[in-house]
């Protein structure tokens, strides 16, 4: 009889863009236990993109997954420049989860777009 170990580890990824603030919390191996958005928090055009959003979508999708899933210790996985990643980072740390690492998987251009052609005169 194998028995399946229930993890209280699990990773949250967190991508802050300009216009919106989508948080999924995942077990440790990648399979998406609950996700939030500030969208779907019930803020509309430009508020989604505010950090208080940001909180109330982290706060929303925390609170199910602790009570849920029984996690209490997360990775954390931070992608994009909108101002709703501070203060996501800032509520988990309230909401009473213990934090292991912390990342930053913003995508990097290393070479950029092709060049404007050479001016004729």
């Amino acid at each position: 009889m194998v028995t399946k170990k229930k993890s209280n580890a699990g990773r949250v990824y967190i991508s802050a863009s300009f216009n919106n603030t989508l948080v999924t919390i995942t077990d440790s191996e990648g399979k998406t236990l609950a996700w939030s958005s500030a969208g779907a928090s019930g803020f509309k055009g430009t508020r989604k993109s505010t950090p208080y959003a940001a909180t109330s979508a982290v706060d929303k999708v925390i609170r199910l997954v602790k009570d849920g899933h029984g996690i209490d210790e997360v990775e954390i996985f931070v992608k994009g420049p909108g101002p709703g990643r501070d203060a996501a980072l800032r509520a988990i740390k309230g909401a009473g989860v213990k934090i292991s690492m912390i990342a930053d998987i913003t995508p990097m251009a290393h070479n950029g777009p092709r060049p404007k052609k050479k001016r004729r005169v």
